[in-house]
């Protein structure tokens, strides 16, 4: 097996406890799954189901972890059916679940470990990441994550969450027979522009809680501005590669405007802010960016000089500058 990682520990050493990350006791400071109620439900549906665990698949950066922690966010507030009440989420990444931990001089797999844990569990959800990383199906996949798993899933309170991408569920899941039997495809689709939108102002509150600033306008002139980013972050406009999707990539436009005016000690996010942080990303286009900003500084024209405030003009060689610097 390739890139075993080996560690000296006792008889107490617990997979979960040094690798899991429990969702349902994490602090949210919103619903981190706005505008996925459909994929919840269909989740729950599938979670409940006998014998069934399930798979969700997207493109990267269309936000399957955050329908995992929408999950997690309504059993803490009970607002799931009562067969689901009680249960906790465990997230773990399947790159801690390949390799050999030494216990006591003897060598174990982690996997083993994780099952060994699950035995003595009840009412816990596993959701793994990147799953596709750890079935049989990958040609050069260390182990059938189904059958190692299957003792735990057939007792029933025992589920699976698998996350991977449209690309690794055609290329290495779809082969494996023992995994699909066990594992129930969730389609995870990319979000309109009017739902990112919403998405976007509903974790307002959550990046103005990490960052200790708020935006400077009312709600009216703030939807404004994230209609721009979103926008700007189309499909057409986008790099491809990285993680350009909705909602992922206009968040990253939206928290980098924020990052900006830290950066300049500001109390709040303004419109200039904005302006740099379509300037400076690296997720779109060179060109795109130009006709965008264009497009910017036209529709805030009035906005701009009532609260005097200069948007420059960029060119395409100062653009090139500017991200060299970021």
């Amino acid at each position: 097996m390739d890139n075993i990682e080996i560690f000296n520990l006792d008889d107490n050493f617990s997979v979960i406890d040094s690798y899991g990350e429990d969702l349902t006791k994490k602090e949210y400071i919103t619903n981190p799954a706005i505008a996925r109620d459909d994929e919840i439900k269909r989740l729950i549906i599938v979670l409940l189901t006998p014998e069934k665990s399930a798979l969700l698949v997207g493109k990267p950066g269309i936000g399957k972890t955050a329908i995992v922690e929408g999950l997690a966010y309504l059993i803490q507030r009970n607002e799931v059916p009562e067969a689901l009440k009680g249960y906790r989420i465990i997230k773990i990444n399947s790159t801690s679940l390949i390799g050999t931990v030494s216990v006591n001089g003897k060598e174990e797999m982690a996997m083993n470990i994780l099952v060994s844990e699950l035995k003595n569990m009840s009412k816990t959800i596993l959701f793994i990441d990147e799953v596709h990383t750890l079935i049989g199906g990958k040609s050069d996949g260390p182990m059938d994550l189904a059958n190692i798993l299957k003792p735990g899933l057939d007792r029933g309170d025992i589920k699976a969450i698998g996350a991977t991408t449209t690309i690794e569920y055609d290329t290495y899941i779809i082969r494996d027979r023992a995994f699909l039997r066990r594992f129930e495809r969730i389609d995870v689709l990319e979000p309109s522009e009017e739902v990112t939108v919403s998405i976007l102002m509903g974790s307002l509150p959550k990046i103005e809680k990490q960052t200790g600033i708020k935006f400077k306008y009312n709600d009216y002139v703030t939807r404004m501005l994230i209609e721009s980013i979103v926008s700007a972050t189309s499909e057409y406009k986008r790099v491809y590669g990285l993680s350009a999707m909705y909602p992922d990539v206009a968040l990253s436009v939206l928290t980098q405007s924020f990052s900006t005016a830290l950066f300049s000690n500001k109390p709040c996010v303004d419109i200039t802010d904005v302006y740099n942080a379509i300037k400076t990303s690296k997720r779109i286009y060179p060109d795109s960016i130009i006709k965008e900003l264009k497009l910017f500084k036209e529709k805030y024209k009035d906005f701009c000089k009532e609260e005097g405030i200069t948007l420059p003009d960029v060119t395409i060689d100062e653009l090139e500058k500017t991200q060299e610097r970021f």
